[in-house]
């Protein structure tokens, strides 16, 4: 065996093993935090280790470079577009790649991830804006229920509980999911983006 041979089969040996020891840790982990606190609502679901990650699937941790709680990155294509709230550290970004989908910053960090309609953005789990709400609540059992701002019921908001990131869905009147947002509270819940 030459040389470089040698070295793309230690390579895998050695990834192998560490993602072994991760997979192991994060169960471990999981175990542990479960059993302090069997009577926590489930956290949504966790993002199976073999599925592959698409920049059209919106995560708890963001949006393709998207990173909730991380400054948005360099070189990036969301960036401030259209009016925004003057003398506010709260900013609206967007991207022309990224039909449907805005963030919110507050000071140097992501916030927020908003995927609306016209999008072709969805969770791991297959829900996308117009998905039902009785798919939500099959996959998100548990999630808490609030009134709709601007529409009567069974309009609502349904937040998942615990701490962040978040998930949280706009159900329309309808009983359509209208928007899903991932991020941190309290920009978590505003209604109208900054505010």
């Amino acid at each position: 065996m030459n040389s470089r041979g040698l070295t793309v089969a230690v390579s895998i040996a050695l990834l192998s093993a560490c993602s072994s020891q991760d997979g192991e840790s994060r169960q471990d982990q999981k175990s542990v935090e479960q059993t302090a606190d069997s009577s926590e609502v489930p956290a949504a679901p966790d993002t199976p280790a073999n599925q592959e990650r698409s920049d059209d699937t919106l995560r708890l941790e963001g949006l393709a470079d998207l990173k909730i709680g991380e400054p948005v990155p360099v070189g990036s294509s969301f960036a401030q577009r259209g009016a925004q709230i003057p003398n506010s550290d709260c900013r609206t970004i967007s991207s022309p790649d990224y039909d449907g989908v805005y963030g919110l910053t507050e000071g140097k960090e992501l916030r927020r991830i908003t995927v609306g309609s016209d999008s072709r953005f969805k969770l791991q789990e297959g829900i996308a804006v117009g998905s039902s709400e009785a798919e939500v609540n099959k996959l998100f059992p548990g999630f808490v229920s609030s009134p709709h701002a601007y529409m009567e019921a069974p309009a609502k908001y349904l937040t998942q509980p615990g701490g962040d990131p978040r998930l949280r869905f706009e159900i329309d009147r309808d009983g359509k999911v209208s928007a899903i947002r991932v991020g941190l509270m309290p920009q978590l819940a505003y209604v109208e983006g900054c505010a």
